[in-house]
């Protein structure tokens, strides 16, 4: 295949995005090739960068930006009610049912 390109179509299905840990010590592009050895080769051997999408900010091959996890940094375990609180709760309601569904059937 000497002096002939090759040339892949994309299969849509198989399509994924990768979320890349930034590090500004580090270009982009070096930080994606390096991570996409580390991370996908390794179980997608025939897996490649789509070199065409090109963030319009730095103009560097991929898409910059940061996903906050939002639960992860700011959520607080709050225990469960105790069950009988609950059920308590529960019969409250039904008899409060209940009452409005005889007022209906009078």
């Amino acid at each position: 295949m000497k002096g002939k390109t090759v040339e892949y179509k994309p299969d849509g299905d198989l399509r994924d995005n990768e979320n890349v840990p930034l590090d500004p010590s580090q270009n982009v592009n070096a930080l994606n090739e390096a991570y996409f050895a580390a991370e996908v080769l390794p179980h997608v051997p025939d897996a490649w960068i789509d070199a065409g999408k090109v963030d319009g900010i730095d103009g560097e091959i991929g898409i910059v930006g940061y996903e906050i996890p939002f639960n992860r940094h700011f959520y607080t375990y709050q225990p469960p009610r105790d069950l009988v609180e609950i059920d308590a709760d529960l019969d409250a309601v039904s008899a409060e049912i209940m009452a409005l569904l005889q007022e209906v059937h009078s």
